[in-house]
């Protein structure tokens, strides 16, 4: 089915993950252009730059943006995208690349694009915390630590963010808080509070493996305080995809929520770490976003899921050592 012809731009991050950036943009434009669409290509040089550029598109009567970069980049492209019938590409060039594993899009931009060329459209929740987008997770405590060390070194990917989680858990105190929704409250010493749109933090790590990016509901994950041999459990269970309620998990969906802190301090907004005030409100906003999407997605199986989607990883990763799709 031939789709009509779009004015596409596309905007990449530089310097996001660890893949050489050199004759990308011109890879993706010839592809692009063969599908019969119209692209432009900017690059991004600092933080805010891409929504920036994303405003400019859809002031500039753009069809759809197209993101290569990381969820940083994804995150600042969408922010700009919120309410518009501008649609948002995903191009995963990132070192976690949390929302497009979600979504299912392939971790290279080029076979990415397979997802612009299939043409469809889904019309996607974003949430926000005080009013700040968020579209693949919102975290407190150990998460966010390791996302502000993470942020703080020179290296990026996989390695260097396990670096920096064994860092931050050796010297890591949990918080206490105070969860309202509606007029129900609780206190939890907790480890971590993750408030989901997508499954994932990234890297095949499911924080909320039922999660849904078109349910119009925050899938919130809570990880209590425990020993250190208990909170390590955890994480072999996110990389499992089998993290249920029960022992040290509490799991709920909720459409809005609000959390009281101590005192402001860090969080993570899509895996970046910012400074927020200890009184939080977060929401959802159903289907606020439009957003290219495979045409099928697989139905989520613990075990099953996160092994082939590591299995798909490192093929990408092995047959680019050799020949990458350009």
């Amino acid at each position: 089915m031939k789709h009509a012809p779009l004015n596409i731009l596309l905007i990449i991050n530089p310097i996001s993950g660890t893949n050489s950036k050199r004759e990308l943009a011109g890879a993706i434009e010839k592809r692009v252009r063969s599908m019969g669409h119209t692209i432009t290509t900017s690059l991004t040089t600092g933080p805010g730059d891409a929504t920036r550029l994303a405003k400019k598109a859809v002031d500039g009567g753009f069809d759809a943006v197209l993101a290569c970069g990381g969820d940083g980049t994804v995150n600042e492209i969408a922010t700009a995208l919120i309410g518009t019938d501008v649609v948002l590409g995903i191009l995963p060039n990132g070192s976690g690349n949390g929302l497009a594993r979600h979504i299912d899009i392939p971790t290279d931009p080029i076979l990415a694009l397979k997802i612009i060329k299939n043409g469809k459209i889904t019309d996607c929740d974003y949430c926000t915390v005080n009013e700040i987008p968020f579209f693949c997770t919102f975290g407190l405590g150990f998460d966010a630590a390791v996302s502000h060390r993470f942020a703080s070194g020179r290296k990026r990917g996989l390695l260097a963010y396990l670096k920096s989680a064994l860092n931050e858990f050796i010297s890591f105190t949990p918080e206490s808080y105070r969860i309202t929704i509606s007029n129900d409250s609780i206190n939890v010493d907790a480890f971590l509070i993750a408030c989901c749109n997508a499954s994932q933090y990234g890297n095949n790590a499911f924080i909320a493996p039922t999660a849904s990016i078109t349910d119009g509901l925050i899938d919130i994950t809570i990880v209590h305080s425990g020993n250190a041999l208990s909170e390590v459990f955890v994480g072999v269970e996110m990389l499992a995809g089998s993290i249920t309620k029960g022992g040290l998990i509490d799991t709920f969906r909720t459409d809005r929520l609000d959390i009281t802190r101590n005192q402001a301090g860090i969080a993570h907004i899509d895996g970046e770490p910012v400074e927020l005030p200890d009184r939080l409100t977060i929401k959802c906003h159903h289907k606020g976003l439009k957003i290219f999407a495979p045409t099928k997605r697989s139905r989520f199986r613990p075990l099953f899921t996160p092994a082939m989607m590591f299995a798909r990883d490192c093929y990408i990763r092995v047959s680019n050592l050799f020949s990458r799709p350009i």
